[in-house]
């Protein structure tokens, strides 16, 4: 959307009378004038001034030779300014855009780089996980044998509960749709917004999952990048 606005200047106008719009309002006048004197009501003489402040009295003539002459060439000049205009703008939107894209598919690969890192945190986790739960058990059972089976199965409940494998492939699985909808050339503002919700949802996920201090560090990281990610697409069309 384009707005423009034209200021006349006034040193290229002439004050000027309407003789036509004149003659009309002092035969107004007259008229009033008859018919109060009918209804023997005393009207003041009008002045030069209640006159010439009738609209349309005083107008402001265009002293050029062609006025109409003069408004063509100035919309031609108008519009070849536009050009230049909407030229200079599309070039600021395609360098703004290009330095956007280069900050998403920043966010997006550090998105990935901390998801591989979820997985791997999830894999050490395991053996500390037995290691504290062993320790745990044997503090309450003091010097009674631990049962082998028993803790296996612990461990087993314990996997099933904290396997953060569902939110790490969803996350692998929104951070390729956001670089196929990066790619896409047409509008994609609103589907990165509801992807970085998709993004957050799993992050808070994996946080109440983690289970342990390496694992929560990168959920909070991942949340951290995911609302950076989000205020950046505010911008995206």
């Amino acid at each position: 959307t384009a707005s423009l606005r034209i200021t006349r200047d006034d040193a290229g106008t002439a004050l000027a009378l309407d003789m036509a719009q004149l003659d009309r309002v002092l035969g107004a006048f007259e008229t009033v004038q008859e018919r109060a004197f009918a209804l023997g009501v005393t009207l003041g003489q009008p002045n030069a001034a209640d006159v010439l402040g009738q609209r349309g009295v005083m107008v402001q003539r265009d002293m050029a030779a062609d006025s109409e002459q003069v408004m063509r060439a100035l919309v031609a000049d108008l519009l070849a300014a536009l050009d230049r205009v909407i030229a200079d703008f599309n070039a600021m939107r395609d360098g703004e855009g290009a330095a956007l894209h280069a900050v998403l598919m920043n966010q997006i690969n550090t998105i990935a780089r901390l998801t591989d890192a979820a997985t791997t945190a999830a894999f050490a986790r395991r053996t500390e996980t037995r290691a504290n739960l062993r320790t745990a058990i044997a503090r309450v059972l003091e010097d009674a044998t631990i049962d082998e089976g028993r803790l296996t199965q612990e461990l087993a409940l314990l996997a099933v509960k904290s396997d953060i494998t569902e939110e790490t492939d969803r996350l692998s699985a929104h951070v390729t749709a956001a670089r196929g909808l990066l790619a896409d050339p047409g509008p994609v503002g609103r589907k990165l917004d509801f992807l970085t919700q998709e993004f957050n949802r799993e992050a808070n996920t994996l946080c109440s999952k983690a289970g342990s201090t390496a694992l929560t560090a990168i959920g909070l990281d991942l949340k951290a990048v995911i609302d950076q990610m989000r205020e950046q697409i505010q911008n995206v069309e």
